[in-house]
């Protein structure tokens, strides 16, 4: 028997759960996953190096379809893919547990953390220590090369 799949957005601007913990100064988002800051994730955020790299990843966001893809640069020589996937429902990937997990995203608020890459976008003070605790914790870490 066929049944519809009906995706909704997790992560909405008028959320009551307080999902967004902040965003660096490198544009990296932060997110406590359902509203969990226990289960706190860092995802790649837009870096775009001038006006016109800018306007053109938005201008690409705003243009994805049901099934599309975008993949965008992001700092630190990432990148951010972003998935639409059903009307107003866009994801982001993370396979930072080990198995990839998709974060579901409303317009508005996936659009709200991309204009964070304008270049006269500011850190809010109180998020710089994001980057920080992130660099801690990598000085914790046994060093490994990267898989070739």
């Amino acid at each position: 028997m066929f049944s519809e799949l009906s995706l909704a957005p997790r992560y909405r601007l008028d959320d009551e759960s307080p999902w967004l913990k902040g965003i660096d100064p490198l544009r990296r988002y932060w997110i406590c996953v359902n509203g969990d800051p226990r289960s706190l994730r860092v995802l790649p955020g837009l870096a775009a190096q001038s006006e016109a790299a800018f306007q053109q990843a938005m201008h690409g966001f705003s243009s994805l379809a049901i099934g599309q893809e975008l993949t965008l640069p992001a700092g630190m020589g990432d990148r951010l893919t972003i998935y639409c996937v059903a009307q107003n429902c866009y994801a982001i990937a993370d396979g930072s547990t080990g198995a990839e997990v998709w974060h579901l995203f409303d317009g508005e608020s996936l659009e709200s953390l991309l204009l964070t890459a304008h270049p006269d976008w500011q850190c809010a003070p109180e998020h710089l220590n994001l980057g920080r605790m992130l660099l801690t914790a990598a000085f914790r870490q046994p060093w490994q090369p990267k898989a070739a």
